[in-house]
Parts: structure tokens; sequence; C-alpha cells
């Protein structure tokens, strides 16, 4: 610890998608979420990394990679899937310099876009080797980066605690997915939707996860007052620590309205030349079926709550990252000094959690924000330091006991983004699944060969049916259609398995099939669903 510090920051970015692999279609629409946010937040952040790395500046992140987003990276098809993507990318940047050229309003935004692409490029295929789990491994190994996980598919465990082995089973198929991509057992996780019940961590201690997040709420209405508020975790009787979330920095960066993304100067994400431009010119680099989609090219700025749009400026939003990087440390400092002088001549930790693709895919600048901040705080602060939560709980391992209340991060702070009129009708299905799969698991625990491939392949499909991303989906009525489509394929097949293992009649093609399109996990263990 530095000899003026006065209290750490502890960033945390969350990234997560939901596992969406089609290889019986040539071009599936719902894949370019992955792809996107390779271009816009994966790559642009490991760059980030590398720059800070290779300037000798000393820094530390927290990220959790979830297991269904782990496993799409690591997967080969999506990877030559992102690669045509990315060569396309730099096709159409190439044509929009050209086209531009006497347009000096968007041609250097152009060139911008160009580069951007190339570098992708380079970076996934010649660093990387395709598989970004490489970069992100690279730099827990070097120690800036803390890699955490999260429930195997995301799955919101307050609306699972009827079902306690389903809960072990999200918990322990995500650490043992976590080793076989990073070689070692995860510390912390991050709880899908940052969702906790009390008697969750009995199931995360089981699995050696030493730490975990809560919303602000979680930590204040523990059933004990904490002392400390937010800015020091509480253990919970089994000795797990859970660190509150601290709304001050948090609104800062992911408000639109009140925070930093929302600048003029920033990018406009609404502006795209997917949609913009002609169709026949725009036509290769969108949806085959001719659906106009985002290429991630965009020549505005925000400019403001007005449909009149002004040409980007890649310099003025560059000064704008660098002036917000430069007011979060200021207000941080502030902050800590502040906590230092009231708490007891204990340390307190500000932990700043958001959504990763927030930076870079939401707000373009973000990444840039990060860089100017991780350097700012490494050379000009001594009043505060970059932790992770593990280092904390090592130089602090004294702290006070509580059990947190039920919480989220969703909407008013429970669980009715998940359970709601428009999703509701899900969890009779999930419930009755789980039930089964408990049946299962016990029934034929000591299965082998074609009844163990479908007893497993009945475990992910339970799995990805209880992502949380299709009731969120449902809620916020978005892409509808997909996410219940999602839900009754995985529960469909699910009970498919089901009769088919009882009844004795399991068909290998159509195993072979499911295990072909729904391949995550391949090293499950069914098993993990036995009293």
């Amino acid at each position: 610890m530095a000899k003026n510090t006065k209290g750490y920051l502890a960033l945390v970015l969350h990234a997560h998608l939901p596992f969406v692999r089609h290889p019986e279609y040539e071009d599936f629409l719902e894949e370019d979420w992955l792809y996107e946010a390779i271009t816009e937040t994966y790559l642009p952040l490991l760059d980030v990394y590398e720059g800070l790395v290779r300037d000798g500046i000393d820094f530390r992140i927290t990220m959790s990679l979830t297991p269904p987003l782990a496993n799409m990276l690591a997967d080969e098809l999506l990877q030559n899937r992102y690669v045509k993507h990315i060569r396309d990318l730099i096709e159409l940047a190439e044509k929009e310099v050209e086209r531009t050229r006497w347009m000096s309003e968007f041609h250097e935004t152009a060139k911008m876009y160009l580069e951007k692409f190339e570098r992708c490029r380079y970076l996934f295929e010649e660093v990387y080797r395709k598989n970004l789990i490489n970069g992100f491994k690279r730099f827990q190994e070097l120690g800036k980066l803390e890699v955490i996980t999260c429930g195997a598919t995301h799955g919101f465990m307050p609306l699972m605690d009827l079902y306690p082995n389903a809960v072990r089973a999200q918990i322990q198929v995500a650490r043992q997915d976590y080793e076989r991509h990073f070689g070692r057992p995860p510390r912390g996780i991050w709880n899908g939707e940052c969702g906790y019940y009390p008697g969750l961590e009995t199931f995360l201690s089981e699995a050696g996860i030493r730490f975990f997040f809560v919303d602000s709420h979680g930590i204040l209405h523990a059933d004990r007052r904490p002392r400390y508020g937010v800015f020091a975790p509480l253990y919970c009787p089994n000795h797990v620590a859970a660190f509150g979330r601290d709304i001050e920095s948090s609104k800062s960066v992911w408000s639109s309205e009140e925070g930093y993304p929302g600048d003029f100067n920033y990018r406009e994400f609404y502006r795209d030349i997917g949609f913009d431009l002609d169709f026949e010119y725009i036509k290769p680099y969108i949806h085959e079926s001719g659906l106009r989609t985002n290429t991630g090219i965009k020549y505005y700025r925000i400019t403001g709550r007005t449909m009149y749009k002004e040409p980007y400026n890649r310099q003025r939003a560059m000064e704008m990252a660098a002036e917000h990087a430069g007011n979060f440390m200021f207000n941080r400092e502030k902050q800590v000094e502040h906590l230092s002088a009231v708490m007891d001549n204990k340390i307190p930790i500000v932990v700043s959690p958001y959504d990763a693709e927030l930076f870079g895919h939401w707000w373009y600048e973000g990444p840039d924000f990060l860089n100017f901040l991780l350097r700012k705080i490494s050379t000009s602060s001594d009043t505060i330091e970059l932790i992770t939560p593990s280092e904390y709980l090592d130089r602090h391992p004294e702290q006070q006991t509580a059990t947190p209340s039920l919480s989220s991060w969703g909407n008013r702070g429970y669980a009715e983004v998940w359970l709601n009129s428009t999703n509701d009708w899900i969890y009779r299905h999930l419930h009755k699944a789980s039930e089964r799969m408990n049946e299962l698991a016990n029934t034929y625990r000591d299965a082998e060969g074609l009844i163990r491939r479908a007893l497993n392949q009945a475990a992910r499909e339970l799995l990805l049916a209880q992502s949380s991303d299709w009731a969120f989906i449902m809620k916020t009525n978005t892409m509808v259609e997909y996410a219940v489509k999602r839900t009754k394929d995985h529960i469909n097949r699910f009970t498919d398995l089901y009769y088919a293992i009882k009844s004795g009649t399991i068909d290998e093609s159509i195993l072979t099939s499911l295990e072909r399109k729904d391949n995550i996990f391949p090293d499950i263990d069914f098993r993990v669903y036995c009293d």
C-alpha cells in the first residue's frame, strides 16, 4: 500500500452474453451480439491492458467472464465466424474511406474505423490465436487482472432457492468450467444479475468461493447493522465475503442521463451506416435476409437531445474522456478522504461494478476512459489505490460478520425484472425440470455410455433454460420472440430426454444433434444434481 493511501478502488467489469451458437445456420442474427462485443468491448479492453503493461503502468481490475461467454470465446465455430465478420468489416471500412474521401467531416472517422478493425483482426488472429481467453489469462497471470466466475448460465438464483441442487449445479459447473479455461479455481463470483438470497453463501463456500458482490441495499439491509456501510465487506457466518456496490461512483459512469456517457461530444450509438446508407451498397454487410443491422460504423456524436446530429470529432471525444477520468479520480479521492476520517482508522474500499459491455459497445470511448483513469491513478494519486477483492481480503482479513439481505441490481432492487406478467409462465417449467433432473441424477447415478451422454445433455439443456437473459429480454421487450423460443426449445429438449431416458428409448442420432447444437460445458457431469 502506498504511503499516503487513504482508500481503495475496486473496479469490477461484469462481462456476459447469453450462449448463442447456431451451427445449423450459416448466418444467425443473434450471434452478432458476440461479434459486436468482441470488436467493441473485449478486444479494446485487452488492448488497453496491453498498453498499460507495455508502458510499465501498474493497475488492478476485476472482471467476471461468465461461463456462457467463456464457452463462446473458446468455441472454434464462433471463432472462425468472427474472423469472417471482422474481415467483412475491414472491407466495408476500406470502402468507407474511399466513399468519404471528399467528405471532410466523415473521412477521418472512416480511417479511424479501418485502423481499429485492422487492429482487432491482428489481435484476434495473431496475438490471441482466435481465443480471447488467452488474453484475459495472460493479464491474470501477470497479477493485473482478477478474473472471477458467474453462475453456470447466469441463472437468477433468488428464484431458484426452492431447488438447492439446481443452485448447487449452477455454481459447481461454473467452478469446474473456470478451471478448464484458467487452470485454477475461481476465488470470486458475480452471481447472475447481482442476485443474492440468504443461504446462497453455503453453496459458494462448497465451491471454494471467497467473495461475491451485492447491490448496496444487500449490505445496508443486512441482519446486523453494517458498521461501515458498503465501504467494507461483510463476512457471512461461513466466512464468505460480500462486497457492496457504491452507488455514487457507479452512477457517474452507467447513467446516460447524469453520467459521463451522455456527454454530447461522445459518439452517438443509434446512428449507424447499416441503417443510413443505400441498401444495395450496405447489403453485403448486413444480415443475409436483407434485414438492416448495425455495422459498428457510426459517424455522429450525441450532439444533444435532438434528432439533429453533428459529425463525430474523435480528438474532442478523447479530450472529454481524459477530463472525465480526471473528474472520476478527483471524486474518489475526496470520497475516500471523507470516509477514512470517519471509519475508525479502517481503510475504506469503494466497489464500482459495471457491465463490461458498457465500455466500448454502448459507450464507445469507455475503454479510453478506463485507460486514462488507470494511468492517472497509477502515476498521479497517492490517495487511492486500485485493488482486487482477493488482495483486499488478504490484507484485511478481519471484517464484520452479518448476512446480507435478498437483493439484486435490477430495477427496484429485487426480483421483479425476472418475475412479472411478461415472463412468469417460465417458472413452472423450470421448477418441474429441476425436480426431474434431480430425480434422473439420483436414479441413474452409475449410468455409463449412451445413458450417461443423455443425462449430461439433459443437464446442459436445463442450465441453458435457466439463463436469466431470457426472462430479462421478455421484460425489456427487445428480442422477445427469440427469448421465448430459446426457453421453450431447451425445456422441450430436456423433457424429451427425460422421457427417453426413463423409457429406455434414447435415439443416438437425435442426441448427437443436440450435443452438436448445445455443446456448452463439454466436461459436465450430471451427478452434480445428485443429493
